[in-house]
């Protein structure tokens, strides 16, 4: 089992950034690839940002490229993803996730996931 905890959401002004933690607890919970998912009200969950296990390979979402910045430090169990230029479409729950693939995008590819963090962007 692992265990999942984000951090770091909140209310931001269109522009602005944010840091979004996710601390990791359990066996093995550093040879696991990492992602971070978002969902909307009433829209499904969306994939954002992945890394290996390693932290050697990153994936992101079109939609993020350039503003999103995933990393992770296996000596502190935890994952950052950086989330500058924020619009108000941003706005979701954002979800920390561990899976075996980290090119995998599809939710159900992934097996532990945390409760989320808000992130709100006003206009």
């Amino acid at each position: 089992q692992v265990q999942l905890v984000e951090s770091g959401g909140g209310l931001v002004q269109a522009g602005g950034s944010l840091n979004l933690a996710c601390a990791a607890s359990g066996r093995s919970s550093n040879f696991y690839a990492m992602g971070w998912f978002r969902q909307a009200p009433g829209k499904e969950r969306e994939f954002v940002a992945a890394i290996s296990w390693t932290g050697s390979s990153t994936y992101y979402a079109d939609s993020v490229k350039g503003r999103f910045t995933i990393s992770r430090d296996n000596a502190k169990n935890s994952v950052l993803l950086q989330v500058y230029s924020l619009k108000p479409e941003d706005t979701a729950v954002y979800y920390c996730a561990a899976g075996r693939v980290a090119s995998a995008s599809a939710p159900d590819e992934y097996h532990f996931w945390g409760q989320g963090t808000q992130v709100t962007v006003s206009s």
